[in-house]
């Protein structure tokens, strides 16, 4: 079973596209015909301003893990390290160096990098380490992506950044105010919310009406997401409190 699941992981990242930076032309080639073979889609640069600029210019170039050399020339691999944070550019860093004293280790994790591998190193060492960061990274953004962007409640999903909802994976469309009212019900299931808290949160409290405004809009919106709007399973009215979500 742990097999199986280590091939299928592996599987998984091939294709993942991997930005090295050596100048030793012999180590550069070494290791990006390596990592190709493993499934790696490979960028090589052979000093730190190319590198720099290839960065800059591509914002959005997905390179999912950045195998840094130290030693480079014109900008070295601490400075470009250092740069590539600054911008908040999070992509993994792994830095490759000569250098195997604590302080230099520490520095290198201290401007940014994730990890940090001393030459001489063995390739299979160098792969694993690759896919170890890039697999973590992978695991954060999807995370990221789930507890930011998506609320999920039962068979209805928000996508936040979209603006749009689905249930049972077919599209609802919603107003604003009906899209706001259900972000508030699915950030807090089970919380009891009233009417004049709901026209506090979604209307501001300089709303100018009656709690009859919060009525309709959740008598909208049972209409578009329950089975049966007269007896809504989601939605619940909580008599003499105000309404719940699931």
């Amino acid at each position: 079973m742990g097999f199986q699941m280590t091939i299928k992981d592996h599987k998984s990242l091939q294709g993942s596209k991997i930005l090295l930076v050596e100048d030793d032309k012999s180590i550069r080639l070494t290791v990006s015909e390596s990592l190709k073979g493993e499934g790696f889609e490979v960028l090589t640069f052979k000093d730190g301003l190319s590198a720099s600029d290839f960065i800059g210019e591509n914002t959005k170039n997905d390179v999912d893990l950045i195998i840094l050399d130290l030693m480079l020339p014109g900008l070295n691999g601490l400075e470009l390290c250092r740069k590539i944070r600054n911008e908040e550019n999070y992509t993994p860093i792994l830095i490759l160096s000569a250098k195997d004293n604590e302080s230099d280790r520490v520095l290198g994790l201290e401007v940014g990098a994730d990890d940090y591998l001393t030459k001489p190193f063995g390739l299979n060492e160098l792969i694993a380490r690759s896919r170890a960061l890039i697999r973590r990274s992978k695991r954060n953004k999807k995370y990221i992506e789930k507890t930011q962007s998506i609320i999920e409640f039962n068979h209805i999903k928000m996508f936040l950044e979209e603006c749009r909802v689905t249930s049972f994976d077919r599209e609802i469309t919603l107003s604003p105010k009906e899209f706001k009212l259900l972000e508030l019900f699915m950030k807090s299931p089970k919380r009891v919310w009233s009417r004049d808290l709901i026209l506090e949160k979604i209307w501001e409290i300089d709303f100018i009406g009656d709690t009859k405004t919060v009525d309709v809009h959740v008598r909208w919106l049972r209409e578009k997401l329950e089975e049966d709007p007269s007896a809504p399973k989601l939605l619940k009215t909580v008599r003499g409190f105000g309404y719940k979500f699931g």
